[in-house]
Formats: C-alpha cells, structure tokens, sequence
C-alpha cells in the first residue's frame, strides 16, 4: 500500500451509517464533522468525555456503552477507530476490510484504509490537504499547509475570483475600530473581492492600500451631494454601483448598526431591489475602553454598561437621550461622538446625581498607533479636553472601571 499514492476523495455521508469506536480525545475532535456531513453516527465506546457524552445527550449520536464487538461493522459505510485497545482497533480493521467499510485508524495510520485529512473551511468551500505518500506522512506539515491557504482565503490575502455570474449586491461591512487587524475575516474577505468600495473616513483606512489596482475605491466623505442630503448620495451611490452588476462594499467604522446610519443604507437598497449583506463589526464602544485597559464590566464595580451618542448636547431639543436617568445608573457610561459636547454632558450628569468626583477616560484615535488615552472626572474633564487638545473620534467612557486595570486602583 505505501508504494502508491492515497486517492483524495470527498465522502457524502448524510443518512449513511458511520461507526466511531472509542469515546476519547480523537472522537470528540472528529465526531462535529460527521455530525455536520449528517451521518447516522453509532458510537461504540464504554467511557466518553464529557462534551462527547454532551452530543451523545442532545441526540446527536447514538452511543452503546460497551467495547467494540464482531458485527458493529457490518452495516457501517465509513469508520473511525480510536480506542486504546490495539487488539480491538486490528480485530475493527479486520472486520473493515472484510466488509469493504473504509477505516481510519488513529492508533496506526499505516495499517488503515483511509486517513483523514487535515480540513478548514471558508465560504462554502472545503480545503482539505492530505500527504499521499505514506513514507512521508507530516501531519504538522499538512496542517500549516492547511492553515496557510484557508487563512489566506478569509483575510483576503489569497484571492480566488468567483468565475460565475454574480448577483449585484452590496456588503454593508463593520470595519471596526480602526486598527485593520480586527476586521473580521468575513469583512476583510469581501473587501478582497469587491469591485468597488465606499468607505468612510472612519473605517481602517490601511486596507484600501491593499486592494488590487483595478478596485474603485470613493470616498464618501467625498461624494457629490448636489441637492442632495448625504446620505442620500451615499445610498444612491450604492445603488448605481450594484446595478451596474458590481461587487460593492461599504465600509464603515465599528459595527453598521452602532451609530452607522447602516439600516439607512439597507432600506435604501431593500427600495430598490438590490441584494445586502449585513457583516457585524467591532464596536468602538467595546473595543476601544478594552485597548486602553478598561473593562467595560467589572466582578464587584460595574454590571452594567450603557453605550449613548453624544452629538447633540443634553440641552438639545433633537436629543433623544434622557440623561437624567443615565445620571442614576451606577453603571458605566460609555458616549460616542460626544468630545466637544462632554462639558455639558458631565454638568448634566452631576446635576441629576452623578458624583462630581466619577472617574473619566477620553480614549482617542484607539487601536490605532495613534492611540493615546487622557483620565480626568466629571468635575475636571471639560477643563482637562481642552488642555490635552482632545480630538474626535475618540470614546469616552464615565464610570469607576476607569480605574480597573493593571495599574488601576480598584
């Protein structure tokens, strides 16, 4: 056998009998596979772990509390054999191959029918990289093999170009907070296949020099409005785009949906037929505190936190924040886009109870390598904005997790 290469091959499994003989550690890494590929799964085992003894509770797998008999692979198509016991697992292969069942052995790959491969998975596609040649079997090997190439297919490094007819549609994508590294994989690998890209200035502006020369890349900040409001623009832009049969991708800073105007954008495109994908990104209100060392939440200081925008001021007729009952939350207070208007949003705080003496944190440009991070209270911050020359965008978190953290005094 080892002078002849293994034959890749994709088994469908679903509603076909799949043996597992042994209830251990190779069971439970390998059991969630045959689960999704909709195998009838029989586990024959006497022990398992505990998260196998979990699928096997859920309904997932049938399992027999016993050692492996003569017979279990009569009826089986495809089966794994993992036990401890060496006599059982050849006795199992024995039984394999008088049945023409493929076995995989975890034991002795040699002596196996079949080996599983080491697989990933990204967007509908299976990648799945096997040594053919016994001799120079490297499981290692075979997995930084498979590592490399799905990895490569999620962040967008390694771009395959659907070759079919796509539908036109756009991507409303959360770039989150700034640094480019916390896109998430789906986002970054839209980004990679798009046509054309409308960002905002917010977003991580370190991807668009990435994207291949032929991407059409429009600042929306820099849209022609005319007669029309902003976002109109944007929203008709998109529009004009997707129609034309493009892959378009708007990208926008933390996640659509926080402060994103992003539902705007989705109506917009549902009015005019026009496919959307909604991909969630990292919210600022979130990551941000958490790369200047605030926990948002803290054991025994905060279980609670509050995310508001600060655009308009507690004194506006358009505000629809009632910041005297945020006043009243013990809580943490987190405002978004609220720099210069914080000097009245700390006086309206401590005028509906919030103690002068609250700890504040003024995190700005954060996970950038601009980042840097200024501490002040309600009663010194508006004072303290101007003297740091505070600049948006930056998250302003209020609450006593400001002083959590490895040098906190909490």
């Amino acid at each position: 056998m080892a002078e002849h290469p293994a034959y890749p091959v994709g088994l469908r499994l679903t509603g076909r009998r799949v043996v597992v003989l042994g209830g251990g550690q190779v069971a439970q890494r390998r059991l969630p596979a045959l689960i999704a590929a909709g195998a009838d799964i029989r586990l024959v085992s006497p022990e398992a772990t505990p998260s196998v003894e979990a699928m096997a509770d859920a309904g997932e797998i049938t399992w027999e509390r016993r050692p492996y008999a003569e017979g279990d692979l009569a009826d089986a198509w495809y089966a794994l054999i993992a036990t401890n016991d060496t006599e059982a697992n050849t006795a199992a292969s024995a039984e394999g191959e008088r049945h023409h069942v493929w076995c995989v052995r975890s034991d002795d790959a040699d002596l196996a029918t079949a080996w599983t491969p080491a697989t990933g998975h990204s967007e509908g596609v299976t990648v799945a990289v096997l040594t053919t040649d016994a001799r120079h079997r490297d499981p290692r090997h075979t997995a930084a093999i498979r590592d490399a190439v799905v990895e490569g297919l999620r962040d967008g490094t390694l771009v395959a170009p659907h070759r079919r007819t796509r539908t036109p549609g756009v991507a409303l994508v959360g770039g989150g907070p700034g640094d480019p590294d916390l896109i998430t994989v789906r986002g970054r690998r839209l980004l990679a296949e798009a046509d054309v890209v409308i960002a905002d200035r917010l977003g991580p502006r370190d991807l668009l020099a990435e994207l291949p020369p032929h991407v059409e890349v429009i600042d929306a900040a820099k849209i022609p409005y005319g007669r029309f409001m902003a976002q109109e623009a944007i929203n008709n832009a998109l529009i004009e785009h997707a129609e034309q049969g493009k892959a378009v991708v708007r990208l926008k800073g933390g996640d659509p949906f926080v402060f994103g105007r992003g539902m705007e954008e989705a109506r917009a495109l549902a009015e005019a037929g026009i496919a959307c994908t909604v991909v969630p990104g990292i919210s600022s209100s979130i990551s941000v505190p958490g790369a200047a060392g605030i926990p948002v939440t803290h054991r025994g200081v905060a279980h609670e936190f509050t995310v508001v925008s600060g655009h308009v001021a507690p004194d506006d007729a358009r505000s629809l924040v009632d910041w005297p009952s945020l006043a009243k939350l013990t809580g943490t207070l987190v405002i978004l886009m609220g720099v210069d208007k914080i000097g009245r949003i700390a006086e309206t705080l401590v005028a509906h109870g919030r103690s002068p003496g609250t700890p504040v944190a003024l995190v700005q440009e954060g996970t950038t390598a601009a980042q840097r991070r200024v501490d002040a209270t309600l009663s010194t911050v508006a004072e303290v904005v101007v003297a740091e020359e505070v600049r948006p965008p930056a998250v302003i978190v209020v609450g006593e997790v400001v002083a959590v953290g490895p040098h906190g005094t909490v």
